[in-house]
């Protein structure tokens, strides 16, 4: 069956690109990445702009493909701002193998810093640096044999993501294989004073040790069937019971009566009514595990509750800013791409001062085809700051 046809790409439909001149000082600092092996000094495509161009695939619509990037850089306009010649497929393919990728994790952390929160008041105080961490899969072709999951026909890379719930941008990223483990990447990027809240997923009642050996503190959900031994019943709150709090306990130890496991630093188990009923009729039950016991109740329920923050990005990560499609079918490659895809977020939150959407990214992109002005756009994002 033949492909289908697809229209060239051409410069109407690159309009505003001026936006991307913002960006370009950001970049520039890339630009010499991997030149030292160039001894012929006939190097084409840089790092700064083949990332330049790897944005352009999430910002514009009309660019689905590394042939459209390829397109897109033969024009006049893309070429003078980026300051780039025709990158051929072959040099885009090299350019996903050779650049560092841990140049972008810097300005991811740098761009992250730069938000503001998104909630105030008590909640922001007590839940200050609170960062959900979890991973996500991206579906990766049969022939991509470092992509390992399921099988040799289910491929899939993984990115582990921390994520600042109340700011509500991404703070650091790494990409793996899908079946890496979630609790080793965790695991090598803790930091002391971190704050996690963690899926079960990353249970385990050693793992929970390493975490407060590193200095840092957790919110974890662990299994309904835990088996609670509690050394200190602690009284509820008005305000905890409100919250679906239904017991507060410190521990000791876990397991079983015959297999006990006493633990170097006491934990705090709390049990939270969801609100919702299992098919029994009871009511569905679940259970938290955290080191912070100086934390008021109701604030480790709802640190918790905020985890889903992260799953909304995930949402709005591969299905709306289409992260989902690789453009590489290598592992540095594909950490490029997520990367990128990351700063792409970022600056889309840091100009709107809130969480990308639809609409927005919507938006950007009738602009950066000349369907909306400049004041439109401008428009768009002043109504949404009078939102707050």
């Amino acid at each position: 069956m033949a492909p289908p046809f697809r229209k060239p790409i051409l410069e109407q439909d690159l309009q505003g690109l001026k936006y991307f001149r913002l960006l370009l000082p950001l970049l520039e600092r890339l630009h010499d990445n991997a030149t030292e092996r160039d001894h012929a000094g006939n190097r084409g495509l840089f790092f700064d702009q083949y990332c330049c161009l790897l944005l352009l695939f999430y910002f514009n619509p009309v660019i689905q493909s590394l042939r459209g990037l390829e397109q897109a850089s033969k024009l006049e306009k893309v070429q003078k701002l980026f300051g780039c010649k025709r990158a051929a497929l072959a040099s885009l393919s090299e350019a996903s193998r050779i650049f560092d990728p841990d140049l972008l994790q810097q300005i991811i952390g740098e761009l992250a810093s730069q938000a503001r929160p998104l909630v105030s008041g008590n909640e922001a105080l007590a839940l200050c640096d609170l960062e959900a961490v979890d991973g996500s899969l991206l579906p990766a072709l049969p022939k991509m044999a470092w992509a390992l999951w399921q099988d040799t026909q289910h491929r899939a890379a993984k990115m582990h993501v921390h994520f600042d719930v109340l700011k509500g941008v991404p703070t650091r990223v790494t990409v793996t294989a899908g079946s890496a483990s979630e609790r080793d990447q965790l695991r090598a990027s803790l930091v002391p004073g971190g704050f996690y809240v963690i899926d079960r997923g990353y249970r385990g009642y050693d793992f929970f040790e390493e975490i407060v050996a590193a200095d840092a503190s957790f919110v974890a959900r662990v299994q309904e069937n835990t088996v609670i031994h509690a050394a200190e019943e602690r009284p509820l709150t008005a305000e905890a019971r409100t919250a679906g709090i239904v017991r507060d306990v410190v521990i000791k130890q876990t397991g079983s009566d015959r297999h006990k496991n006493f633990l170097q630093t006491p934990l705090r188990i709390l049990v939270v009514d969801t609100g919702k009923h299992l098919l029994n009729g009871a009511p569905d039950l679940m259970i938290l595990c955290t080191n912070r016991l100086d934390l008021p109740a109701e604030m480790v329920a709802l640190a918790y509750k905020f985890r889903w923050a992260i799953e909304l990005f995930f949402r709005w990560f591969k299905r709306i800013l289409g992260c989902q499609h690789l453009l590489s079918n290598n592992l540095n490659g594909v950490t490029i791409q997520v990367y990128l895809g990351m700063i792409a977020s970022l600056l889309i939150s840091l100009w709107i001062g809130k969480k990308p959407t639809l609409r927005t990214l919507e938006m950007l992109q009738f602009y950066l085809m000349g369907w909306a002005t400049e004041e439109e756009l401008q428009a768009h994002i002043a109504h949404l700051k009078d939102q707050d």
